[in-house]
């Protein structure tokens, strides 16, 4: 893909980074560098013996990364890879224990924007999906590979979709000749399997199924809790770790991650004394914060949002 251009409104912005910077002089990691916004704010509050590693998969992502990040005063290191890989693209650049993490999930508005990408229901493109257009694994795998129980069920889990059995009916049976090869395609079949009375309110009817098959693809809810458990173990002690999440699957495993690492016990309940010893590795720190009313103006797309953080003890 030659169009590196990457543009991309930073979600909960300072209240982020407000969450996890405590350092001047500290190990900063933002796991889903994107159009670099956190990762800029993460900089420009560092001081030159700072240290800020931006992780991406996505290679216009890492050529915008660089870029906006170049005049930077503190240390930079911009790694390509998954963030499922923390623990290894960490020890690779020896950083030892850092300060603060930052996950910021989902897709990001480049990717939605940008038509040749295939994630938008809004343009008519190639069915592709991939954050890592290296992936061999697309969008036109998922609907054209999988059996019908398959997309249903992925449908319905991923996308929390109601008609989920109907789509994956209408999409088999209109997969023939060459298969679905477009977004466009796509949404035609989703339209023509919702009935027309449950498309009049609500989100645009595509939008549910487009996301299961966007999280299928990218395996997004697959590598969140390992990825959560191998942050909290690189952090140092009074280290932060920041989870912007935007829908409730995420979210939940997000929750579910930080309240089994925040446990003081693990015993069951009938038994009279503690056996277990479990010592908690973090606190949570408050409530989920969500977007300010100003910032829901500025950027319609953070209404889902929501920051998790907690401390390493």
């Amino acid at each position: 893909m030659q169009n590196f251009e990457f543009e991309h409104t930073s979600v909960l912005l300072e209240e982020s980074i407000d969450g996890i910077f405590s350092n001047p002089q500290g190990i900063y990691v933002d796991c889903t560098l994107g159009g670099g916004g956190h990762a800029a704010a993460l900089a420009a509050r560092l001081a030159p013996q700072g240290w800020l590693v931006g992780i991406d998969q996505d290679p216009a992502a890492i050529h915008a990364g660089r870029e906006r990040l170049s005049a930077a005063a503190c240390r930079i290191s911009i790694v390509q890879d998954n963030f499922s890989n923390l623990t290894l693209v960490l020890d690779r650049l020896e950083t030892g224990q850092v300060d603060g993490i930052l996950f910021d999930l989902g897709v990001s508005s480049h990717q939605l924007d940008v038509a040749d990408r295939g994630f938008s229901y809004m343009q008519d493109a190639p069915l592709d999906m991939r954050m890592n257009p290296d992936a061999k694994f697309s969008a036109f795998d998922v609907v054209n590979t999988y059996d019908e129980k398959q997309l249903a069920d992925l449908i319905a889990h991923y996308g929390e979709e109601r008609w989920a059995k109907r789509i994956a009916k209408f999409i088999v049976e209109n997969r023939v000749d060459g298969g679905i090869t477009t977004t466009g395609q796509l949404v035609d079949i989703i339209k023509k399997a919702i009935p027309k009375g449950a498309r009049k309110d609500g989100p645009h009817p595509a939008k549910r199924t487009f996301q299961a098959i966007r999280i299928e693809v990218n395996n997004e809810l697959g590598i969140l809790r390992d990825a959560f458990l191998a942050a909290v173990e690189k952090l140092k002690p009074g280290g932060r770790i920041g989870i912007i999440t935007f829908h409730s699957l995420e979210d939940r495993i997000a929750k579910q991650t930080l309240n089994e690492l925040s446990k003081t016990c693990t015993c069951p309940p009938q038994l009279p004394v503690c056996v277990c010893h479990t010592k908690p590795k973090i606190k949570v720190v408050k409530k989920p914060v969500l977007p300010s009313a100003d910032e829901l103006e500025h950027n319609p797309r953070a209404r889902s949002a929501k920051l998790r953080l907690a401390e390493k003890l």
